[in-house]
């Protein structure tokens, strides 16, 4: 497996992003295509590029929804654990705590540059693109859906 870094920690899902949605989408494209060709039935083409168009964006909203909101908790709990495991501090009771968007992009530094990069970003207040391009030995997360 390639050596996860910036540039490549962005993950697709082959069947999902590149078999369901062309085929849908390509679906949806024919039946609106039909509605031209065939103006006597225009009205059941164009329920057709609806329902491809709907099930296309159902699907979507679905499986980021569920995958993605149960990883962030899981992502939030081990950026406070490594972090308290580091300091014997408690990183959620900080004044103004971190975004999601932080937490996150600090969970790719390793546990060498962690602490002193999660300190940086509370007093700097860095973006989660800063921290993700100030890291300098990335912890890589091939599990991310």
């Amino acid at each position: 497996m390639e050596t996860q870094n910036y540039s490549n920690h962005k993950r697709y899902y082959t069947p999902h992003h590149f078999i369901f949605y062309p085929v849908v989408l390509t679906c949806a494209g024919i039946a609106g295509f039909f509605i031209f060709i065939k103006p006597d039935d225009a009205l059941i083409w164009l329920a057709f590029t609806g329902l491809f168009l709907l099930l296309a964006a159902l699907s979507f909203m679905m499986r980021q929804h569920y995958a993605l909101n149960n990883q962030n908790r899981i992502i939030r709990l081990e950026v406070y654990y490594r972090y308290f495991a580091s300091t014997n501090k408690r990183l959620d009771t900080l004044i103004e705590p971190l975004s999601f968007g932080q937490l996150a992009a600090l969970r790719f530094a390793s546990d060498e540059e962690f602490v002193e990069l999660t300190e940086r970003t509370i007093s700097e207040k860095l973006s989660p693109d800063h921290i993700k391009r100030s890291i300098k030995y990335w912890k890589p997360d091939y599990m991310r859906a």
